[in-house]
Formats: C-alpha cells, sequence, structure tokens
C-alpha cells in the first residue's frame, strides 16, 4: 500500500513533469541536467543507505524518512519556481528514493521464504504499479477539467504521498537483523562489498547492468509512439495500458517464478523485450503498438521484482539492503547513460538503428546469462 500509494502521486506528475518544467521557463537542456542530477544522486545514494541499513541493523527509519521526503518534494515544486529551487525539490525527491530502496527491498526479502521470493517481490510492482495507473489516469480526468493547471496538480499529489507515509508506520519489522558494524559507514563504503559478494551475485549483477545500458528511457517508445501518429492523449492513454499490463502480471508471473526458476522467467522477459523493440522499430500500426506495449507489460513483470528475488537469493541475508542498494545504484547510473546513448544513436542513425541496437545487445546478455549461470 505504501508504494502504491507513492507510485499514484509520482506518476500523478509524470505526464506533465516536462511541460510544467518548460511552462516555467526551463529549456530541454536544463530539463536535462535536472533529471541527470536528480538520478545520479538517488543512484549514488541508494548504495550507501543499503549499506548503512544492513550494519546498523535497522530497515523502517530508513523506509520512512525515504518516503516522507518524496512526499515533501510533490508541494515543493509548486511552491517557487526559481531553477536552484527546483532542483533541490527535485533533488529530494530523488534523494528520499535513494534512502528507502535498498531498506525497502530488505524488509521484502525478511520477510519472504527463498522459495517465495518471485511471489513477494512480484505482489510489490504489481501494487506499485497499479499506482503508475491510477496516477496518470487522475491527471488526465484533471486536466481534462482544469487544462494548464499545473500548479494544483503538485499540491494534490501530496495527498497520496502523505498517506503512504502514514501508511509506513503500520510496518513491522523482524528483530533478527542485529547490528554488525559500530565504526561510521563511508559514503562509497558500499563499493567494498563487491570484491566481498559471492561470485555469482558478481555474474548476475554484471549481466543485469550490461542489459540496463542498452534499456533506455521509456520515454523513447513513447516518442515512437508519437511520431507514428498518435496524439497526446493516445500516448498517456498507452503508457497506462503498459502499466495496468504490468500490474496486472506481476503477482502471477512471480508466483510461477518460484516454480520455474527465477532465472528462467527473467531470461523470458528479456526475450520478449527484444522482440518489443524490434517491433517498435519498424511499427507504425496503432493496433500493433498496443500489441507492442502489451509484451512490454509482461516483460516489465517478469524482470523488475524478479531481479531483485533473484539476488537476494544469491547473497546472505545479513547483507541483503546492500548487495541490492548497490546493484540498484549502479543501475541508475547505466539507466542515465542509457538514455543519453540511446538519444545518440537516434540522433545520428534514426529510431530504427537505435532500437535494432538494443534488440541485438539484448540478445547477447541473454546468451550471456544461459552461458555464465548454466
Amino acid at each position: 500500500m505504501v508504494s502504491l500509494l507513492t507510485d499514484t502521486a509520482s506518476e500523478m506528475l509524470y505526464p506533465i513533469m516536462p511541460i510544467y518544467l518548460k511552462s516555467i521557463g526551463f529549456s530541454v537542456v536544463l530539463i536535462g541536467i535536472l533529471e541527470g542530477i536528480a538520478e545520479a544522486t538517488a543512484g549514488l545514494s541508494k548504495g550507501y543507505f543499503g549499506k548503512l541499513s544492513d550494519t546498523s541493523g535497522k530497515r523502517l527509519p530508513f523506509v520512512q524518512i525515504g518516503y516522507a521526503l518524496s512526499a515533501l518534494s510533490k508541494p515543493m515544486m509548486a511552491v517557487f519556481i526559481f531553477p536552484i529551487w527546483i532542483f533541490f525539490a527535485r533533488t529530494i525527491d530523488r534523494f528520499g528514493k535513494g534512502i528507502r530502496t535498498g531498506a525497502r527491498d530488505a524488509l521484502l526479502s525478511d520477510e519472504a521464504a527463498p522459495e517465495a521470493k518471485g511471489k513477494v517481490f512480484g505482489f510489490h510492482r504489481s501494487m506499485d504499479t497499479v499506482g503508475a495507473v491510477l496516477g496518470p489516469a487522475i491527471a488526465l480526468v484533471y486536466l481534462y477539467f482544469y487544462p494548464q493547471q499545473y500548479k494544483a496538480l503538485f499540491y494534490f499529489a501530496f495527498l497520496p504521498g502523505l498517506l503512504a507515509v502514514v501508511a509506513t508506520f503500520y510496518l513491522k519489522e523482524r528483530g533478527d537483523i542485529r547490528q554488525r558494524q559500530k565504526a561510521a559507514t563511508s559514503f562509497f563504503s558500499f563499493l567494498h562489498y563487491w570484491k566481498e559478494s559471492p561470485l555469482e551475485y558478481r555474474k548476475v549483477v554484471i549481466g543485469l547492468l550490461v542489459f540496463t545500458l542498452v534499456n533506455s528511457s521509456d520515454v523513447f517508445l513513447l516518442l515512437k509512439a508519437k511520431e507514428s501518429g498518435m496524439d497526446d492523449t493516445m500516448v498517456i492513454g498507452i503508457y497506462i495500458f503498459y502499466n495496468l499490463v504490468y500490474a496486472l502480471f506481476a503477482f502471477p508471473v512471480g508466483i510461477i517464478a518460484d516454480h520455474v526458476g527465477l532465472k528462467t522467467i527473467f531470461i523470458m522477459g528479456l526475450a520478449l523485450f527484444s522482440v518489443v523493440y524490434c517491433g517498435m522499430s519498424f511499427n507504425t500500426n496503432l493496433y500493433v503498438f498496443f500489441a507492442l506495449f502489451f509484451l512490454y507489460g509482461i516483460y516489465a513483470a517478469a524482470t523488475e521484482g524478479i531481479s531483485k528475488a533473484w539476488i537476494s537469493n544469491i547473497t546472505d541475508k545479513k547483507d541483503t539492503a546492500t548487495a541490492i542498494g548497490t546493484y540498484t545504484g549502479f543501475q541508475s547510473i547505466c539507466t542515465m547513460l542509457a538514455s543519453t546513448l540511446t538519444g545518440i544513436i537516434w540522433s545520428q542513425f534514426g529510431a530504427t538503428a537505435a532500437f535494432i541496437t538494443t534488440a541485438i545487445v539484448t540478445l547477447g546478455v541473454i546468451i550471456y546469462f544461459w552461458k555464465a549461470l548454466s
């Protein structure tokens, strides 16, 4: 419920964020810098706070503070429109994500037996993604009745964010996670975990990060749909459709993964991803776009929660937050690079070349997982 409410607040603003920023004077370049700094903040802090959660033996304080900062950032974006203030507010939002991610996923892992990790993480991703359906839908309805009144939406988004924070106080923490280290934890101390981690963890994370380097922002898929003739409402609609498919399939796919193997389901997800990007590179038909976004929703259901469940099963329980925080930290940085690389290929050689390159590299990652982890 915490994730559902938070994602409702965040995704309510996702479709209108670039429009709002441009309306208050931000250039496209400045928007790019803003998002880059925000994501870098989230990425670098995930590993540190994951390590801090493990060494302190605490989960809940990181979860509660992280969600509280993200909730507060929503109205902050509308109070003032000075660029420095906007940068500060957006960074606070991402910093909150960095604080909570490792501890939250470790909290989920602590409550699940190894043979049920796919189910637990799948259910979490399903509820989280329901928020990604509700948020844009609420924004669409609001903007239909109050076009271009963006500021009020930022204040409105604070309400589900606040309810999410209230919901964190109903969480209970297990008492068997003990403090392991008295010394202060440095910001980059989580990097030492890479050397200490199990070999299988390093193999899995290397494959995941190579894939992340070509898994660019969904904005590029929406841009391709837009360039093929869809209007703004249809583009937001297809984004909602994708999230709905993701939400419906994440839980059952997680259950299946527990029975047939997390690696098997993850690889099948990558295969669907490759098919989608091949299809996107050539398609201009509206109905085919909906079919491709349907497959894209199943891909997300088969990979996002599954990857964290997989990592939590191959690492020591006392290092769960560090392991997931380290991975998601590197993942955030690779995601930034992915969008940059895709943008360069798109601008130099066109959308087809960008999508085909992504599909080919993904096939290479599939082969790597089959060979290196067989």
